[in-house]
């Protein structure tokens, strides 16, 4: 089981967190001016590196609060949290 360091909560057991995808995917400035396939392409296409990887999780089981943490694809370890 992956251990994550929530960064109000502390260390808690990866089934009480809900992963968001990718970090810091700026959304559109604006989305309404936006092609279907610009659209598409900003839903759907994320990097996937093989190593460090900038990940958006949301505490859902606990204090119910958004962080980012930064996690080897390799070897599933969280390297590290922040707010």
């Amino acid at each position: 089981m992956l251990l994550i360091d929530c960064p109000w909560c502390g260390p808690r057991n990866e089934d009480e967190f809900h992963y968001g995808g990718q970090a810091h995917v700026a959304y559109p400035a604006d989305p309404a001016a936006l092609s279907d396939e610009e659209w598409g392409r900003y839903l759907f296409v994320r990097d996937n590196p093989k190593g460090p990887f900038a990940e958006r999780w949301c505490h859902s089981s606990g204090c119910r609060r958004w962080f980012n943490a930064v996690r080897d694809t390799r070897t599933n370890e969280v390297l590290r949290v922040y707010r």
